[in-house]
């Protein structure tokens, strides 16, 4: 235990640069999660209701406004991140996040000042304006600061980092949640009670906008510009080492093999490489597809609407929903930083898209049936088990659908395309989180209990997906990623998943090994490449040593990146 302590601390002290430069560009989720978790409680405010005319309004006219402010910031995020592939290729990764942060702060300024000297009608549609702009700027935040991160944090520490950014996410959620509450109780209700949790989020865009103008260019997009003197600068800040030190010198020479006939590859190129084969198009359409369900497992719905939802459970007042929603926030934190910690490496990307998905839907389907059996909002002892299945909920969502769908998504795209395919993944997450915030006050309104019906189905299916399609990436090389799709893919995923060996009987898949031996041996037959690796199994057996030993064993190399 000591030692590891110390080798942990080593790290700390070796990559504080690293670890600053994932820290100055996560601070850009914050602003991503006080964004989601803002607009829910300031919208159950009776000022901002009484303010915009909303109190006069029937039930559906509220609940199709309400859709409207929460999701004109996912409309424009979703531009954000659409654009981010050619502005983040063309411009650079660090000037693109530059002006994400202006161009959050901007709309945070407007959204601030909406309505002040004109109509309430008028400052509606400013308040329109300004979280569709505002939303452009998160968009291009959330969609290049994971490939930024990933393309600066060295190899050993690159899994915390990538991580972290869920942690960030999470962060900015309980904030906004607690600011919510906090001006419920302190702030007398008028203007400044729901203009002072808008004025907040300025301070994370600020921090993020300070933070990242000490942090260096990413190495690879300069190796792709052919600048690689300010290459090998950025790889010697961020491993506190001199140029010419030789990791740096070996680990600018791999990023230059690795972009060898990959230059500059126009957009329209990017995506039409994604189709050039079976396999990649598969690899590029998986983290597509794990964003699309991670928003039907109702997640925004909740973090948008925690409020309404806690006062369908019982809780009367608006100051007590509230509190109740910053007990979520705190909850989903904890639990993302545990699952960081602790979880995500040990039980893997698979088990825990599964678990997670398995306790959300069964706490979706708790929450449905609850509401659909005490439709009149009476406090009942069921109603307290219900409080708790929400943040059950909130727990199983951070263990599974939180964050690992970003890390399954990055390791599974194709190294060449991964902006290309990560934007795009982004800007899925954005439309669907557009679609979500607009029709979950209609379902909750029409359909009531239905609507956790429907995402705790969604729950189900997702998990069913994962375990029957998606095969485990955890501890393979990211160049070794690529095998996994090769051959027998859902026999591939079933023996990796919990219990899934009892549908495969005796029928098993090409090992990763004996795939890596016919690409680098074309030549050779199949029989004998199979009695070359039983040999070579059995003597790495007498000597102890284990394939995932010698995976691990390549955090070791002298390369940074």
């Amino acid at each position: 235990m000591a030692t590891s302590f110390r080798k942990e601390l080593r790290d700390i002290i070796q990559y504080r640069n690293a670890y600053f430069l994932a820290f100055s560009a996560t601070t850009g989720y914050v602003c991503f999660g006080w964004d989601i978790g803002l607009i829910g409680g300031v919208l159950a405010l009776p000022s901002f209701q009484e303010y915009f005319g909303l109190l006069s309004e029937s039930a559906s006219a509220r609940a199709s406004l309400s859709a409207n402010i929460v999701s004109v910031l996912q409309a424009g995020g979703f531009f954000g991140a659409l654009f981010s592939t050619y502005f983040g290729s063309r411009f650079g990764r660090k000037p693109v996040l530059l002006a994400s942060g202006v161009i959050y702060l901007i709309g945070s300024i407007i959204q601030s000042t909406a309505g002040i000297g004109t109509s309430p009608a008028v400052g509606l549609k400013v308040l329109y304006f300004s979280r569709f702009f505002g939303g452009m700027g998160v968009g291009l935040m959330s969609a290049l600061v994971p490939t930024y991160v990933s393309e600066c944090a060295p190899r050993a520490i690159r899994g915390r980092c990538t991580g972290s950014i869920e942690v960030a996410v999470g962060l900015g959620n309980m904030l906004a949640f607690w600011v919510n509450y906090s001006v419920s109780l302190d702030i007398s209700p008028g203007q400044m009670q729901w203009r002072l949790p808008i004025i907040a989020q300025i301070i994370p865009g600020t921090l993020f906008l300070f933070f990242m103008l000490f942090q260096p260019e990413s190495p690879r997009w300069l190796v792709e510009r052919d600048r690689y003197e300010d290459a090998a600068a950025a790889l010697a800040y961020i491993a506190r080492k001199d140029q010419d030190d030789d990791a740096v010198v070996l680990t600018l020479s791999e990023i230059r093999a690795d972009f060898v006939g990959k230059h500059r590859l126009p957009l329209l190129t990017q995506f039409r490489k994604m189709g050039e084969s079976k396999i990649i198009f598969l690899r590029c359409i998986i983290p597509s597809l794990a964003t699309f369900f991670q928003q039907w497992s109702g997640t925004n719905a909740i973090n948008y609407y925690t409020p309404q939802i806690f006062a369908g459970l019982g809780f009367s007042s608006t100051s007590s929903a509230l509190f109740a929603t910053g007990i979520y926030g705190v909850v989903k934190f904890v639990v993302t930083c545990i699952t960081l910690a602790f979880v995500i490496e040990s039980w893997g990307r698979k088990r825990t898209l599964i678990y997670g998905g398995l306790g959300q839907g069964l706490m979706m389907l708790w929450i449905g049936g609850y509401t659909g059996a005490h439709p009149n909002q009476g406090i009942v002892p069921g109603t307290y088990v219900s409080i708790v299945a929400v943040y059950l909920y909130g727990v199983s969502f951070c263990l599974g659908w939180g964050f690992t769908p970003l890390v399954l998504g990055s390791e599974v795209a194709p190294g060449h395309l991964r902006t290309a395919v990560m934007s795009l993944a982004t800007a899925n997450t954005w439309l669907f989180t557009y679609v979500i915030a607009q029709i979950t006050p209609i379902m909750l309104n029409r359909i009531t209990y239905g609507t956790y019906l429907v995402f705790g189905i969604a729950s189900f299916i997702m998990v069913v997906w994962v375990y029957i399609f998606i095969p485990e990436t955890t501890g393979y090389p990211l160049e070794d990623i690529k095998y996994l799709f090769e051959k027998d893919i859902i026999v591939r995923s079933l023996e990796d998943a919990p219990g899934g060996r009892i549908f495969l009987g005796k029928r098993r898949t090409v090992s990763m090994e004996e795939l890596k031996a016919v690409d680098a041996l074309p030549t050779s037959s199949s029989k004998d490449i199979s009695e070359e690796l039983r040999s070579r199994s059995e003597e790495e057996s007498a000597q102890g040593h284990s394939l995932r030993n010698s995976i691990s064993q390549k955090w070791e190399d002298p390369l940074i990146i």
